[in-house]
């Protein structure tokens, strides 16, 4: 047996020591680097305790050559003035006001290390050069992060705020970046920075790419080139600036038509349950937005019961606010309004005597603050088309919400029994009671539903305003306007009414002013009212003229 043999059961084992040392082998100058690194970046942690603007600019350096990952939440904690070092034993720390002192955090392990007050702490100070530095150092970080939001965001900070680091690392990220949004940031980014250039052509080139960006920084750096002395570059950046001002002109008007169908949608809710009752029994409920006050008050009530769950309490408040404003419709209904049919001056002031009574009432509960209703998680914030055009979140929610509510009450009235009879009671009453319905119940019913909508109403505009004793005078004056405009007791005019006076409102209001506005849409309806008394759709049926 030849010295050099081995057993043959002891080769698997000898190959798994030999790929074990190799490994070891292998990995041995990448833990190096990573020791000298986080050295490195250890000691330029300490650096940043110097007193010398000189030295921490240096120590940022250091701490961006380190490529630690802490170096991200390091330099955002310094410039939000959140860095600090202990006195005691001279750790830096991220320290955050509370009330009980401030809560630190050890920057090195992550770890919590309680509160302590003020004066156990020195803050990490910093200028304007070093801000400066920050910025374009957070840019950089982010700009190699794997979140795409998080490039986008970067590329966007570096806009017209580029040095030679940021160029470099633009156009390197450019070379891998997929996200087609983010590729066209760093490109106008890039395109922004040759502006600067004192090559003409060059000049010329990035002007023609960025002639349809509306981006602000783009726009205000084209329009300083407006007063070149070189024709050609003025001549060529005006033409730029008019295509950029009409496409802003072009967003800005789609922006203010979104406002004008969230303000439709609100005037569609308050309105379409008066439409109901004014429609059916031809009563002139002063006390509308009185019922659209009470289901905002549901939701601050129901609020407070669920405090910890605000997404579900918005849920639950929906059919609350319906059933508590139908019933005190009802109510109202029963105990008032069908003593005084037929009289309609009377039941004016007698609604607008209750709406008193409801106010005070309001006032003696809740007292006469207002109350703030909390937006939840998932309806807050905006959807961000582009720079210009930002749409939010709460007021896309309660288009969409008017839209299923009209849906809703659109089936209820055309598929169901109920429906039926409210048609039948609202086109020809006396022939419906010969008929064998019973006119009194159904009055009753309709009222309750149309109270209800005001409720589901004030849900909705607790997300806009504030909730107080006199927030349903604001919309009956409105409500009225919808009804009239629309056709008394037609659903479809009133939604297309509400969309309509909510979106020329919004047009009017940057050259007129809120007020006058209003002031105008409200002559325009009785202009409008002199030609067609009976609205944009009048109801149909032998009763309905009278």
């Amino acid at each position: 047996m030849s010295m050099f043999s081995y057993p043959k059961n002891s080769i698997p084992f000898l190959g798994i020591i030999t790929l074990f040392m190799m490994s070891l082998f292998f990995s041995a100058p990448s833990y190096a680097e990573k020791q000298v690194n986080s050295d490195a970046f250890i000691s330029a942690l300490a650096a940043l305790k110097s007193k010398s603007f000189k030295d921490k600019k240096q120590a940022l350096d250091q701490l961006s050559a380190s490529h630690d990952e802490r170096t991200l939440n390091i330099i955002e904690a310094m410039l939000k003035a959140r860095l600090f070092y202990t006195k005691a034993d001279k750790n830096i720390v991220i320290a955050i006001k509370s009330s009980a002192g401030y809560a630190i955090t050890d920057v090195l392990t992550g770890e919590s290390l309680g509160t302590v007050e003020k004066s156990k702490l020195k803050k990490i100070t910093v200028n304007n050069s070093l801000r400066k530095k920050i910025r374009g150092m957070l840019a950089s970080l982010k700009l190699n992060s794997s979140d795409a939001d998080l490039r986008l965001q970067a590329a966007k900070q570096m806009m017209g705020n580029t040095d030679a680091v940021g160029l470099a690392a633009l156009k390197a990220q450019l070379q891998q970046e997929k996200d087609d949004d983010v590729r066209e940031a760093i490109t106008t980014a890039l395109n922004l920075d040759k502006l600067s250039s004192d090559d003409d052509v060059v000049k010329l080139t990035a002007i023609n790419a960025l002639s349809d960006n509306i981006e602000p920084e783009v726009r205000s750096k084209i329009e300083s080139l407006t007063h070149s002395d070189n024709k050609e570059i003025a001549s060529a950046s005006s033409s730029a600036l008019q295509s950029i001002d009409e496409k802003i002109s072009l967003y800005e008007n789609i922006k203010t038509l979104f406002f004008g169908l969230s303000l439709g949608s609100i005037l569609v809710l308050a309105a379409i349950g008066l439409a109901i009752t004014f429609g059916v029994m031809g009563v002139i409920n002063m006390a509308h937005g009185e019922l659209i006050m009470i289901g905002a008050y549901t939701t601050y009530m129901i609020q407070q019961l669920m405090p910890n769950n605000i997404g579900m309490s918005l849920v639950v408040a929906v059919p609350a606010a319906f059933v508590i404003s139908g019933i005190v419709g009802i109510l109202i209904e029963r105990l008032v309004i069908r003593h005084l049919y037929g009289r309609p001056l009377e039941t004016l002031l007698a609604t607008f005597g209750i709406s008193l009574i409801l106010q005070q009432a309001v006032r003696v509960i809740f007292s006469p603050l207002n109350r703030s209703v909390e937006t939840p998680q998932w309806m807050s914030g905006s959807l961000d088309i582009n720079s210009v055009l930002s749409l939010t979140y709460n007021r896309l929610y309660i288009i969409l919400f008017c839209l299923v509510v009209f849906a809703l009450l659109y089936v209820v009235m055309k598929k169901t029994s109920l429906g039926l009879s409210v048609r039948a009671v609202s086109q020809n009453r006396p022939m419906a009671r010969a008929m064998g319905i019973r006119a009194d119940r159904i009055d009753a019913l309709t009222f309750g539903l149309g109270s209800g909508i005001a409720g589901i109403a004030g849900v909705a505009l607790s997300q806009l305003t504030n909730v107080g004793p006199n927030l349903g005078q604001s919309y009956i004056i409105d409500s009225f306007m919808v009804v009239v405009f629309g056709g008394v007791g037609n659903l479809w005019g009133t939604l297309i009414a509400g969309f309509s006076l909510g979106i020329a409102n919004k047009f009017l209001e940057p050259w007129a002013g809120a007020v006058l506005a209003k002031v105008i849409m409200l002559v325009f309806i009785i202009l409008f009212i002199q030609k067609k008394p009976r609205g944009l759709f009048p109801q149909k049926g032998r009763g309905a003229g009278a």
